[in-house]
């Protein structure tokens, strides 16, 4: 039986330095087939479990990859949270590893490149692609075991047909970076537009629309950790989208500080 930092040190060949199987099974004497089953989830019973005196941390039990801590994930983190909910979809391949993807439009290469630094900061081993597609707009992807655990929203069906709502250990890095969360819904989903009203005044506002009531309430629960008011049209019509506008001033000014018009 192989020991348990022979296990960890595989998977932190992977997780960390992002090589391949073969790769891996080379710099530790290891037979191929052995470190795909590892790097497929499939661990020594002894290497599920933690060992203080040997510093090995736990495995994740759904994806194999070294035990996730969520309270220390980063900014970044909420950033990438914000865009996928709005614009972004999870979907599964061969050997258990998954894709994730944000669409963004190509008229905002910035937006583009902050995706790209946020996925990139958020799983370090796993490359970030940027490829434009027919439609004109990029699509911001990354392949991973661990995007499920990441983002436990990923399901079947689009997320305006089911209930959608963070997890506990989500919810604490919202309130935490609420700045971020916001960034990214509204960099997705959302717009910095010219209000106008009678008499001919103009004032910029924020809207942020989703066919999902939930993901709108997370972008409602956001504003209020800063403070910020809002308003909601809700539509006539069920499949339409929910719209949420922050128009006061000062809180357009607030927002101004980390978001600002798309570019």
């Amino acid at each position: 039986m192989h020991s348990r930092a022979t296990v960890a040190e595989a998977l932190r060949l992977r997780d960390e330095e992002g090589l391949g199987a073969r790769r891996v099974a080379q710099r530790l004497g290891l037979s191929l087939g052995t470190v795909r089953d590892w790097h497929a989830g499939k661990l020594p019973w002894h290497s599920r479990q933690t060992s203080e005196e040997e510093g090995v941390p736990t495995a994740c039990v759904k994806c194999g990859r070294s035990e996730h801590d969520f309270p220390e994930f980063r900014h970044s983190y909420a950033h990438l949270l914000g865009l996928y909910l709005g614009d972004g979809c999870i979907s599964s391949h061969p050997r258990g590893v998954y894709r994730l993807r944000v669409f963004l439009d190509k008229k905002y290469p910035c937006i583009v490149d902050e995706c790209i630094e946020s996925m990139q900061m958020t799983m370090p081993g796993s490359r970030v692609h940027a490829l434009l597609t027919p439609s004109n707009c990029y699509s911001v992807s990354s392949y991973s075991r661990a995007w499920p655990c990441l983002f436990p929203q990923h399901g079947p069906g689009m997320k305006h047909t089911r209930r959608i709502f963070l997890s506990e250990w989500q919810q604490k890095l919202a309130e935490r970076w609420p700045e971020q969360l916001l960034k990214g819904l509204i960099q997705s989903d959302g717009c910095r537009v010219m209000n106008t009203g009678r008499g001919g005044w103009t004032q910029p506002r924020y809207a942020f629309s989703n066919v999902s009531t939930d993901i709108t309430s997370i972008f409602c629960s956001a504003c209020d950790c800063l403070g910020l008011r809002w308003t909601a049209s809700f539509p006539k019509r069920e499949t339409a989208a929910v719209s949420i506008y922050v128009s006061r001033k000062a809180d357009v000014a607030r927002l101004d500080e980390f978001v600002g018009p798309k570019r």
